[in-house]
């Protein structure tokens, strides 16, 4: 079998020669049959057109020495700024390459020298393959260097969360992380397993992409602290990714309209996580709002101003007789007789006012989990609202 023998110069000459033109033709037939292509920015075509040009007269130099491994990517795709790349998908290029490799190929007849046809055929041939295994190699560098970029940038966006930073850098670091407009977003946390961070972190991204959901996560320290976007019920969500935390409680804090407001649920989700250790039998994963009295009792002033507002001030606003019920209610040892017995009322009265203060309060006082709630958020109550014999709280 002969070697391949590279055309002759005659051939090279023409090719040279003719490259502005044969770009001009390659962009236009990208025009006609390429929908996406003519609907590109004026910049971004011109761009398209300096790579096809490049790449021609790449093709001149390979043909040239087609046996030395010439490297193409500087040449061909250096031609046009990086975010080109970002701008035109992989498929895209390939898309662009073969239209430019068809309309070199219709002009065969034209470019080669005599009896060179078809070792220029063939020698495009080989030339094609070589330039999508560079485009290929193009992409790949680039969405590695975006990977390790984005996830630098995310781990950023949870730090700031953490501390509740709300200068002017975090919309721009959410922006470039396509969270600028999506809403609702819930933060979780919990201990982080004993996985590789980075095995992590792209599991939780597989089992958000199968709920059509966005997640940003870190891990700090033993913490793996988990945002959620575009899920207007996290419960869904949250249940898959649970294999990615260590045994131990997980917390949901509240749910938010946007990453701007997202400090906010990461504190009360932290604090209620610290919280949870008065409170082993909490489901897994408890919401923040859940452990409201574990968190007042261990210094949080928001859980303690919820819990007043709450059920202390809700009761108290509904009339004297709910609040005076439920207060004897949980002071009684949780008895109806007992209650209707200190209250000169009916038991039925009793059952029905404790079911009317279910309602204005959220929570039910015949529950022991209600119950106890209702009974630090009474004290609390009554504390504030006592101002004592010096006049202080």
């Amino acid at each position: 079998m002969s070697a391949k023998v590279a055309p002759l110069d005659a051939t090279l000459r023409r090719l040279e020669r003719a490259s502005g033109a044969l770009a001009t033709q390659s962009v236009a037939r990208m025009d006609e049959l390429l929908p996406w292509f003519r609907s590109m920015p004026a910049d971004q075509r011109s761009w398209v057109t300096l790579v096809a040009q490049a790449g021609i007269s790449s093709l001149v130099d390979w043909l040239r020495a087609p046996g030395d491994n010439l490297p193409l990517t500087g040449p061909v795709f250096g031609a046009a700024p990086r975010e080109l790349a970002r701008t035109v998908t992989l498929k895209q290029a390939v898309d662009l390459v073969r239209v430019t490799v068809d309309v070199v190929e219709s002009r065969t007849h034209t470019l080669a020298a005599a009896g060179e046809e078809q070792a220029l055929r063939e020698g495009i041939l080989r030339y094609s393959r070589e330039i999508a295994f560079a485009a290929a190699r193009v992409y790949a560098t680039l969405a590695e260097n975006r990977g390790a970029w984005d996830a630098r940038l995310e781990a950023l966006v949870v730090d700031a969360l953490l501390r509740g930073d709300s200068d002017e850098t975090l919309p721009s670091r959410a922006a470039a992380l396509g969270w600028a407009a999506l809403r609702p977003v819930t933060v979780v946390v919990g201990r982080a397993s004993d996985s590789d961070t980075d095995d992590i972190h792209r599991a939780l991204q597989r089992t958000a992409r199968m709920h059509h959901a966005e997640v940003l996560a870190g891990v700090h320290g033993q913490l793996l602290i988990v945002v959620l976007g575009g899920v207007a019920d996290p419960q869904t969500l949250i249940r898959p990714l649970l294999a990615e935390f260590a045994p131990g409680p997980v917390v949901m804090g509240p749910t938010v309209d946007g990453l701007g407001v997202a400090g906010w649920s990461a504190r009360a989700a932290m604090s209620a996580l610290r919280a949870c250790a008065a409170w082993p039998g909490a489901p897994r994963p408890v919401h923040a709002n859940d452990v409201l009295p574990e968190r007042a009792l261990a210094g949080d002033t928001d859980a303690r101003q919820a819990l007043v507002e709450q059920i202390y001030d809700a009761l108290r606003d509904a009339g004297p007789e709910l609040l005076q019920t439920v207060q004897t209610y949980v002071g009684s040892g949780a008895t109806l007789e007992g209650t209707a017995r200190a209250l000169f009322v009916h038991p039925n009265t009793v059952r029905y006012r404790l079911r009317r203060a279910a309602d204005v309060c959220g929570q039910a006082a015949t529950d022991a989990r209600g119950a106890f709630t209702i009974q630090v958020a009474l004290a609390y109550g009554r504390l504030g609202a006592d101002p004592g014999p010096s006049g202080t709280t």
